[in-house]
């Protein structure tokens, strides 16, 4: 058996060598490329497909966001591009993936320091898979975005580019870095202000303003104020359909208080897979009510609580939010099986990729009453948590977050523990960036023609959107 000291000393110089030589495999150029369709794909069937087992109620709210516009499409069609992504050359370079890093993926929540950081906040599909793939719906997000806000094809080009070297240069410096130093590395949101302020004019300036100033207000006070009403001396989340729908308008009166007391033990059981302080500290929480809310684009239609409870008093509240989670698009398109429950999935990606984990991050599997076993993640509802608006970005306001969003792509990433081999393969030279941007274009178009289809089957009544 080796010792500790017959082990080998890791050397950076042959992990960017190891990264080179993956040049020979999928040759950069080759990543420009967008996978081939087999004859008869159907994107719309895709969609469909994925409703199977959703709450038929809800889907088409998820139909009717999607047909907004090209981006909303993209937004909620995660599993078509990670089919296409497995359809085309990929590297055999493999980290921990987001698995739907669209740029709305991205945002602003706070450390549980509660310093406000700046972070992939979205692991709904992470799973293990080539670098690239999450750059590639990085850069499609920021071309199809663009392209609806009315940017023409130079200023789209340069955006993408942003993107792409801000994730390179930022790997490169990464791969520089001990093990610790890039475990400590901070995506602190002054950062992206300092930037701000350098470069850009005042206008910028008071978005990125207003976006810090949205993630500050959103405390557990203010939900509580915007989703809470006392009947008869009682708190109770307000009834908002087909949004937001407390337990008690969901149910029969006979059947209430099971599905409390289903809700109440997912609470309880998913408190031992936090650490031994945090469990201890939820566990001090007393339930008081719950309701179904609709959130997103891709997740419409799946099984999602906010549960309110109360910690010294009613003056004291915080809530919770238990999603349920299902097979990552990204190994439905690699036909891979993952070792761990789709909630214990979730929950282990994001603690990888996340410099600043949510402190109440768990998850819990069991049987629903309908006698089918699910597997949710539960974390806080509102924790200073904002996302970009990106109708209202500009060229230049997206130009930083494009800078913003490949350096955090980068480090989250990098934290799987081969920075070097992805520096290796990605180079110095414009080749990596060249590919990927042509990348974004091309995909930008299939994104459009998927849109159209599905609007298509929305008129001849092959799906039906909410009105």
């Amino acid at each position: 058996m080796a010792t500790l000291s017959d082990r080998p000393t890791p050397d950076p110089a042959e992990a960017k060598v190891r990264g080179r030589g993956q040049r020979a495999v999928t040759v950069r150029g080759d990543l420009a490329e967008v996978g081939a369709r087999p004859v008869g794909f159907d994107p719309v069937q895709v969609i469909v497909d994925q409703s199977v087992g959703r709450l038929a109620s809800l889907v088409p709210i998820r139909y009717q966001r999607m047909l907004a516009s090209p981006f909303s499409f993209l937004r909620g069609a995660a599993a078509i591009q990670a089919r296409d992504l497995s359809r085309g050359p990929s590297t055999p370079i493999e980290v921990q993936l987001c698995g739907d890093a669209h740029l709305m993926n991205f945002g602003v929540f706070s450390s549980p320091e509660r310093q406000l950081v700046f972070d992939v906040n979205d692991f709904d599909e992470t799973a293990v898979g080539p670098f690239e793939w999450d750059l590639k719906r990085l850069v499609a997000s920021f071309a199809v975005a663009g392209e609806s806000n009315g940017l023409s094809a130079k200023q789209r080009e340069r955006i993408v580019r942003a993107v792409v070297a801000s994730y390179r240069v930022a790997m490169r410096r990464f791969a520089g870095e001990s093990f610790l130093e890039l475990w400590y590395e901070s995506p602190d949101v002054s950062v992206l202000e300092s930037v701000v302020a350098s470069h850009f004019g005042d206008e910028t300036q008071r978005r990125i303003d207003r976006a810090i100033s949205r993630a500050k207000a959103k405390t557990a006070e203010k939900a509580f104020a915007k989703l809470v009403e006392v009947v008869n001396g009682r708190p109770q989340i307000k009834h908002d359909p087909p949004l937001l729908v407390p337990l008690a308008d969901l149910s029969k009166p006979d059947d209430l208080a099971r599905e409390r007391a289903f809700l109440y033990e997912l609470v309880d059981h998913y408190a031992a897979t936090l650490p031994s302080d945090c469990e201890a500290l939820v566990r001090r929480f007393t339930p008081v009510d719950a309701a179904m809310k609709v959130v997103g684009v891709g997740s419409v239609g799946t099984r999602c609580w906010i549960v309110l409870l109360f910690g010294r008093d009613g003056d004291d509240p915080f809530f919770l939010q238990v999603k349920e989670a299902g097979v990552s698009v990204i190994d439905q398109a690699r036909g891979f099986t993952s070792a761990h429950e789709p909630g214990e999935r979730v929950v282990r990606g994001q603690r990888l990729m996340q410099v600043d984990s949510d402190i109440f991050l768990g998850w819990y599997t069991l049987p629903g009453l309908d006698g089918v076993t699910r597997s949710f993640y539960v974390r806080q509802l509102y924790d200073n948590k904002a996302s970009a608006i990106v109708e209202q970005m500009d060229a230049g306001t997206m130009a930083v977050y494009a800078n913003a969003c490949g350096w955090t792509l980068a480090r989250a990433h990098a934290r799987s523990g081969i920075a070097g081999e992805i520096n290796g393969y990605c180079g110095t030279s414009s080749s990596f960036e060249d590919a990927i941007v042509a990348y974004a274009d091309a995909y930008r178009v299939r994104n459009n023609e998927d849109h159209a289809a599905f609007q298509q089957a929305a008129a001849e009544g092959r799906i039906t959107a909410a009105s």
